[in-house]
């Protein structure tokens, strides 16, 4: 028997539940005392304004890979081709 995947349809965008989840968690950490919990809600607060930046980045139009990953790429193309003839 197939086993079929529960899916979700999201209403919002992934930017706008990563914002209401580092909201969530920012006001449940203002709630409590000094502690581990506290510390813990706001790790998750800055784990989901993070992702939303690398999320931001990723999408954006002008995203280019690093100049020194275009130089490693374009030595290995260099280097098979000569290792071949």
């Amino acid at each position: 028997m197939i086993k079929r995947r529960n899916r979700t349809k999201h209403t919002k965008t992934f930017e706008e539940r990563l914002a209401e989840e580092a909201a969530r968690f920012k006001e449940a950490a203002a709630k409590l005392p000094p502690g581990t919990q506290r510390e813990l809600n706001l790790r998750r607060a800055r784990q989901a304004d993070t992702a939303a930046h690398i999320n931001e980045w990723l999408t954006s139009p002008g995203l280019q890979p690093p100049k020194a990953l275009e130089n490693i790429q374009s030595g290995r193309t260099e280097k098979r081709g000569q290792g071949a003839g």
